[in-house]
């Protein structure tokens, strides 16, 4: 189980130089987890999409559903308190703190390439390619 953020969701189901090791890490682990945020947030990466044309609103409703639907009984509600203890410790925004938090409380790592919370949370967070690495490196 991982906690995934709104772009490894993203790089799941648009393409993007991301998503051929998204994709092989779904298919090590597809038990993904996240913040309620996340559903927010992946409608505004939908909403660039939809914006720059390169999908129309049926593709952007069809991939909100695909989204939903692997994230079903996976999204939490994480503590404020823990949220602003972490934005207090860090330059990240709430947004990220709330996908750290809930990895911490879950004590499950955060998959992300987000290069600020990476920095922020080396202890907590990491890339794709660590977590394809740490796979092949199980017996």
């Amino acid at each position: 189980m991982i906690v995934a953020d709104t772009n490894i969701i993203s790089y799941l189901l648009l393409p993007t130089p991301h998503s051929k090791s998204v994709d092989a890490a779904y298919k090590l682990d597809s038990e993904w987890v996240a913040p309620l945020l996340w559903k927010s947030e992946f409608r505004n990466v939908l909403a660039l999409y939809l914006r720059k044309k390169i999908i129309n609103l049926e593709k952007a409703l069809l991939l909100q559903e695909t989204a939903e639907s692997i994230m079903t009984q996976s999204e939490f509600d994480v503590s404020s308190s823990q949220v602003l203890a972490l934005i207090n410790e860090s330059n990240c925004s709430s947004y990220d703190c709330e996908f750290v938090a809930l990895s911490q409380y879950l004590n499950i790592p955060l998959v992300t390439q987000d290069k600020r919370i990476l920095k922020e949370f080396p202890s907590t967070a990491i890339t794709v390619a660590e977590f394809l690495s740490s796979y092949a490196s199980k017996p």
